[in-house]
């Protein structure tokens, strides 16, 4: 089995460090992507929970697709809020994205590094992939 790394030294974080981690990572048709949080060139983008939700989410997305998945090989979503009262307003977030394939998921409160309200990670799994 071969594991392959998309993203490894062009991710950048916020101030644009660069970060010591893959963006994804495939091994046996499963692909892992990294948490997400609603940034746009190495900046956070303001806004509320339903905007940052739909950019955390996208940016996932975004990465899933580059490395030719789809939002229907999606089988497990992570989710951190940095305060329960988003919940809902994040709930329907998702749902825009993943209401024809729902996968699996965990959503916990926690304090973030990055000084956002949301980050998202991802994996997929499409046995066509499996080498």
């Amino acid at each position: 089995m071969s594991i392959k790394r998309y993203g490894v030294g062009d991710s950048t974080g916020t101030g644009g460090q660069r970060l010591p981690f893959a963006k994804a990572v495939e091994a046996g048709g499963w692909l892992y992507v990294s948490g997400q949080t609603p940034m746009k060139d190495g900046e956070v983008v303001e806004g509320g929970i339903i905007e940052q939700s739909r950019l955390a989410i996208q940016n996932c997305v975004d990465i899933m697709e580059s490395a030719g998945y789809t939002l229907a090989d999606v089988v497990h979503v992570k989710v951190f809020l940095t305060d329960a009262r988003y919940f809902q307003s994040f709930n329907q977030v998702f749902s825009e994205f993943f209401a024809d394939h729902p996968p699996a998921r965990v959503c916990c409160v926690a304090d973030l590094v990055v000084d956002c309200k949301v980050e998202v990670d991802l994996t997929c799994y499409n046995a066509e992939r499996v080498k």
